[in-house]
């Protein structure tokens, strides 16, 4: 299984939305610091607040934040928030007709709707504050949240332990 970009942006914006710490954040702050199209980042975000899971505050002296704390929002929110399906295989799309000439034998559905559902059991044992705050030095470091003037440029080196994530159970 793999998640789309706009999921991937998704969970790095309610991170940084986690660090602001309840601080209204602007579009084109949150798009720098990300180094996202402002574009880009306001369709994501469009999708969060129609959501519930952030909130906007429109005007000059507006902008964005979560819509609830940090611990009540998983990453199982964000990510149904994002992705259109979890159809892993044909079958799970609800067509209405049989597609598959062994469907009515077949044991495979079972098994993936299973693993399915153990993956989003992982991911809602996991709040955003799970994410953050081990490392809120180092994210704040890495994405200065209340520095609007200094946006990150370019891409962030990744630390070793970055590029090899903890195995399942880490971080949550």
């Amino acid at each position: 299984m793999r998640l789309n970009a706009q999921t991937d942006f998704s969970l790095r914006i309610m991170m940084f939305l986690t660090i602001k710490a309840g601080r209204l954040a602007t579009i084109p702050e949150v798009a720098a610091k990300l180094d996202l199209s402002k574009d880009y980042t306001m369709r994501i975000v469009a999708k969060l607040v129609a959501k519930g899971l952030v909130t906007s505050v429109r005007g000059r002296t507006g902008g964005l934040t979560l819509a609830k704390p940090p611990d009540s929002i998983t990453v199982a929110d964000v990510v149904a928030a994002i992705e259109p399906d979890f159809a892993l295989v044909h079958c799970f799309q609800a067509t209405g007709r049989p597609d598959c000439s062994i469907e009515t034998a077949c044991l495979l559905k079972g098994v993936l709707s299973s693993a399915l559902g153990a993956f989003m059991s992982e991911l809602r044992s996991c709040s955003l504050a799970d994410l953050t705050e081990p490392n809120r030095i180092r994210l704040g470091e890495i994405l200065r949240p209340n520095d609007p003037a200094h946006p990150i440029k370019g891409r962030v080196r990744q630390s070793p332990t970055a590029r090899n994530p903890a195995p399942i159970g880490g971080a949550c």
